[in-house]
């Protein structure tokens, strides 16, 4: 029961900055989303990338919680966390990184690199922490089984 207590918090705390969190911001300042959205398409395609985004925020972080295709979410969620900070945390744009005091790179770098490191947190859930990728690969919408107790390698 700890153990299944543990996964369920440590997954709940990978998973909050999306569900609840941006997922709301973007249902709550949807306009505001789509002006950002904006940034990088056409404004035409920006609301369907909102809602696209939507989708892989509320679907994949529900998968990865309750451990249903949880490998396959929690890999279309590496890539999201990957693919938002190349699209949107751009830190080499400002061109003011190396610029003494108050940069706007270098706070752009630290959540490019905070992405990347959600990612990674992302994974961990498709590989294990053992990085057994065979097992992903040849069920890739199978359940880790992350709340049953595991004994011991």
């Amino acid at each position: 029961m700890t153990a299944a207590l543990a996964a369920f918090a440590t997954r709940a705390l990978l998973v909050m900055l999306f569900l609840p969190f941006s997922a709301l911001d973007k249902l709550l300042n949807f306009r505001g989303a789509v002006a950002q959205a904006s940034e990088i398409a056409p404004r035409s395609v920006a609301p369907a990338l909102i809602v696209v985004g939507l989708a892989v925020e509320i679907l994949m972080p529900l998968a990865i919680l309750t451990g249903t295709a949880d490998r396959a979410a929690a890999l279309v969620m590496a890539g999201y966390c990957m693919i938002t900070a190349l699209l949107w945390k751009r830190f080499w744009s400002p061109g003011d990184f190396w610029a003494s005091g108050t940069s706007q790179g270098r706070t752009l770098f630290w959540d490019f690199v905070k992405n990347f490191s959600l990612a990674g947190g992302f994974l961990l859930i498709v590989a294990g922490s053992h990085g057994d990728t065979a097992r992903f690969l040849a069920h890739p919408f199978a359940s880790s089984h992350p709340y049953t107790e595991h004994a011991a390698p």
